[in-house]
Order: structure tokens, then sequence, then C-alpha cells
């Protein structure tokens, strides 16, 4: 009961903040693609329970950044993960913030503004390309955000591009597999379904891990 009630206050949360996109699905797994959340929604990406549901700092202990690196993190919206990505990489590093809501990228400046973090780049992407710069990106990390891709095989591919030889490609998105997650379908993924469609597009999947309560951490990476 609690998961059931817990599950449609997320959905009550969300509805009224999804974008009007017109969601399609994808040709390789059949997936269906989630709606994107606007920017009018962007308090629920800051919501306290965020800490116990998703685990952000045990994430990236087990994706591990790397001091000086350039990391790209992929649908930033307010800058949840951008925050704790810039002290990561320190002073010596990069972190581009892309999104493709320019309202979630001056949210985001707002929040570095306030921190004084100098070592993020916000960046407007566009549904089929981050606007990352070629062979730069050291790490790519989509939080709960590829789900959302309306095109995501052009994404990939842009994505790719940005993605030094070698570099990873993080995915962690609801797990799928388990249907107690209170949680939209079509907001969680399997394993199987990424793999399926990032493989494809010059991928390898080299690790999955599920410690976290909620989500996989999907490790790609660039071939």
């Amino acid at each position: 009961m609690l998961a059931t009630a817990h599950f449609l206050a997320l959905v009550a949360l969300i509805a009224p903040h999804v974008s009007a996109q017109q969601t399609g699905v994808h040709p390789i797994s059949g997936r269906r693609f989630a709606a994107v959340m606007a920017a009018a929604g962007a308090d629920w990406l800051d919501r306290p329970e965020r800490e116990l549901e998703e685990a952000p700092d045990e994430a990236l202990n087990i994706i591990g950044i790397k001091k000086g690196s350039t990391v790209a993190d992929v649908g930033a919206g307010s800058g949840y993960m951008t925050v704790r990505l810039s002290k990561r990489v320190g002073a010596n590093g990069v972190v581009y913030a892309v999104d493709i809501q320019q309202a979630m990228l001056d949210l985001l400046d707002k929040r570095l503004k306030a921190g004084r973090i100098g070592n993020v780049r916000p960046v407007l992407g566009v549904p089929d390309d981050p606007n990352l710069p070629a062979n730069a990106i050291d790490l790519a990390i989509l939080v709960d955000v590829y789900h959302e891709f309306s095109q995501p095989q052009a994404m990939l591919r842009r994505l790719h591009d940005a993605l030094k030889p070698g570099a990873k490609l993080v995915l962690l998105e609801y797990r799928k597999e388990d249907p107690s997650i209170p949680i939209r379908p079509e907001h969680k993924m399997s394993v199987a379904e990424a793999k399926m469609e990032l493989e494809p597009e010059g991928f390898r999947l080299g690790r999955v891990d599920d410690g976290l309560p909620r989500q996989h951490v999907l490790i790609f990476t660039r071939r």
C-alpha cells in the first residue's frame, strides 16, 4: 500500500509538468519514450527523498570520477548532480552541464552563482545533439534522462563523437525489472533494453551495478 501511494503521489506531481511532446517508440527495442519533464517540475529533481531513493553520492562512488577529468552531465536539469560532479572533478576539471531547456539552465545558473562554482559550463542542447566538443569528454553521465530522449539514436551518435576513445557513457535508470519500484513504467529501463539500444551506436556494456536502492548503474565504453 505504501508503494502504491508513493507511486500515485509521483504521478500527481510529475504529470502536470511534463512537456507537450508526442512520445515515440524505439525502432530496435520497441520501448516507448517518456515525455520530458518541463522546468516547472524542477522541484521534483531536488526533493529531499531523492537522497534515500537514489543515493547520488554512492552512485558517483560506483562510477568513479577522476580529479581533473572532463565530464558531461547530459540532462543536467537544475544541477542536482552537476554540483556533485563539480566537486569530484576539482578545480582542474570541467563539467559540461547539458540540457535542452533554457529554463532548466537558468535554474542551474542560479545554483552555480549561489555556490560560487566556476568549473561548470552550461550547454544548451537540442533533442538530437548535446552540442558538446568533439573528442573531448572523459565521461558522460545521464541520470534518469536517457529514457526521455525523443531521438535517442541521433543523440547517442553525437555523444559518441564527443567522447574520447575508450571513454565511459553511464546511464542511471530506474530498474524496469522490479515492478515494486514506484514510478511510471516509461520512466524505467531494463538492462536488456539499454544494451539493445546503445551497443549498435558504438558502445559496449562493460558493467552493471545494482547496488543503489532503485536504479541500475549501466557503464558503457565508447568503442
